[in-house]
């Protein structure tokens, strides 16, 4: 299977062991890959250098999260173009969803949330994701 997770996710997950993100990532990791494009992991770049971040994050925390991030994903070119999120920013995962052939995208965001499912692929959160997936063998 392949999953498209939302940097919130990631974010989350890196910040909160043991958490809901936490244990959504590490099951989809295990499960299938996750796919991630230039423009998701820019963004997932330039949010863990934010100085909010600064209490949690050292310089070489934020290094070996990204240096994770990249050995666990799967890059691949976004080919497909939307314009339908709210927030016009979220466009990048459905667009990624699309053009990775993606089972399901993982959010804890209300804007792509309320588009669930997408083109036949669910968006659902952390939780959903858990009740699903830890289901199956």
């Amino acid at each position: 299977m392949t999953f498209v997770i939302d940097n919130n996710v990631i974010i989350s997950a890196s910040l909160f062991k043991d958490s809901l993100p936490d244990k959504a990532f590490e099951k989809a990791r295990s499960s299938g890959r996750i796919i991630c494009s230039e423009e998701t992991f820019n963004e997932l770049s330039e949010v863990v250098h934010r100085a909010k971040f600064d209490r949690y994050l050292k310089g070489v925390d934020r290094k070996k999260l990204l240096a994770r991030y990249l050995a666990e994903t799967t890059m691949i070119a976004v080919a497909n173009k939307v314009r339908l999120c709210r927030d016009p920013a979220d466009d990048k995962y459905l667009e990624l969803a699309l053009s990775g052939n993606a089972d399901c995208i993982i959010t804890g965001d209300n804007d792509p949330l309320v588009l669930n499912p997408f083109e036949n692929i669910p968006i659902i959160t952390p939780d959903e994701f858990l009740k699903k997936f830890l289901l199956k063998p």
